[in-house]
């Protein structure tokens, strides 16, 4: 398949700098997509989404398959057209979602299960999953998998991992729109033997690009790392990879150390609505007390619509009297850092000054169990000698 052009123009230890071409315009990565799983960026106007430097988005296939439904999109003329967002789009399968409800039934065909809005049996396959997205109508697809919970034993791993590969054949032979790539997915749960082995299946069937799935899935930041520290060097160097449902800033800096090329999360989006600015100097909750009366930006290092124009006072009213103003402003504002955040790592990747980035986000958004700044820095000493 070559449905989405890809370089690397500069790599820094593990860290690489790219180039997406997608029928809706570039993306440069490393690159974080805002989720607007129902066809919209929650409390968020598509005027503004082209404001704050995303470069691509992620809609999901089960919610829009369930409502509106994937043939009154596709009336519309696709998501871009009806959503009027002219921004390259990824439809996530539905995979996630699907094993995340109970009362599933899985076997080699599918999966049934209810729907939770309002109880209705509901039958998703690797062939319907790539028609809902083929009508979709999105720049990249990815194909049907099971994802399974931390903690779930190996011998249903390797089942689950074994059938995941079996559907991402039929979900290949099922694609067939030209003008959309379609991404591969690894599975393989919490062992790194099974993680090469998924990884020699999917890329042996061969896609645009590859994710890794099963992660963020409760088993923790250092989890998630020793996972990554042996999961990415079986993807192939020459497509993007795509680390799935990853968007804390300390998770996407270790990330793309480690080779990713792309993340989704609804972090930026959803902690935005109870009143969570990510800044520079680390998060600031504006719904604190102490906000009330302060009249400087919520934060003063960025140049976004709501810090030039609003005070912090302004938004935690807002926030107070519980006006849906105030998730559109800081949303609006946490977009923009994530967007800045993102091109600035790529900056630092291209002049070989990844590691002192990589310290830098530890120093303002540690994680609990990191050590001291002292010996953070002795150990970004150590990988840049390294």
């Amino acid at each position: 398949m070559n449905h989405l052009p890809f370089s690397i123009s500069a790599t820094d230890g593990g860290a690489r700098a790219a180039t997406l071409v997608t029928p809706h315009g570039e993306i440069k990565t490393p690159v974080f997509m805002p989720v607007g799983t129902q066809g919209a960026i929650r409390s968020l106007s598509p005027l503004h989404l082209s404001s704050t430097g995303s470069q691509i988005i992620l809609a999901n296939t089960y919610h829009l398959s369930q409502r509106p439904g994937e043939h009154l999109v596709a009336k519309h003329g696709g998501l871009h057209k009806m959503m009027d967002v002219q921004l390259p789009i990824l439809t996530d399968s539905g995979g996630f979602q699907v094993f995340s409800l109970k009362k599933t039934q899985i076997n080699e065909e599918g999966v049934t299960f209810n729907y939770e809005v309002d109880g209705k049996k509901t039958f998703l396959s690797p062939e319907n999953s790539m028609e809902i997205q083929q009508k979709l109508g999105a720049d990249i697809a990815m194909n049907f998998d099971e994802c399974l919970a931390f903690g779930t034993e190996k011998s249903e791993a390797i089942k689950s991992f074994e059938r995941t590969a079996r559907w991402a054949v039929r979900c290949k032979q099922a694609h067939t729109r030209e003008d959309q790539a379609l991404f591969g997915i690894i599975q393989g749960g919490f062992w790194p033997k099974l993680r090469r082995q998924c990884a020699r299946q999917i890329t042996e069937i061969g896609f645009d690009g590859y994710a890794l799935g099963g992660l963020s899935v409760g088993e923790g930041h250092k989890k998630m790392c020793e996972v990554l520290d042996y999961a990415v060097d079986p993807m192939p160097r020459n497509a993007p990879r795509y680390l799935m449902g990853v968007g804390r800033p300390l998770d996407l800096v270790e990330g793309v150390a480690r080779g990713i090329d792309m993340f989704d999360c609804v972090i930026a989006t959803r902690h935005s609505r109870s009143g969570m600015f990510y800044t520079d100097k680390g998060r600031l909750r504006i719904t604190d007390k102490r906000f009330r009366n302060d009249m400087y930006p919520p934060d003063t290092s960025c140049t976004c619509y709501t810090c030039t124009r609003f005070t912090r006072a302004y938004l935690h009213h807002l926030f107070r009297v519980g006006e849906i103003l105030a998730a559109s402003l800081t949303t609006i504002h946490n977009l923009t850092w994530y967007a800045s955040f993102m091109a600035r790592m790529r900056v630092a990747i291209e002049n070989g000054q990844f590691e002192a980035f990589r310290a830098w986000v530890h120093d303002m958004y540690p994680e609990k169990t990191d050590p001291p700044p002292e010996e953070r820095a002795q150990g970004a000493s150590k990988r840049q000698r390294r």
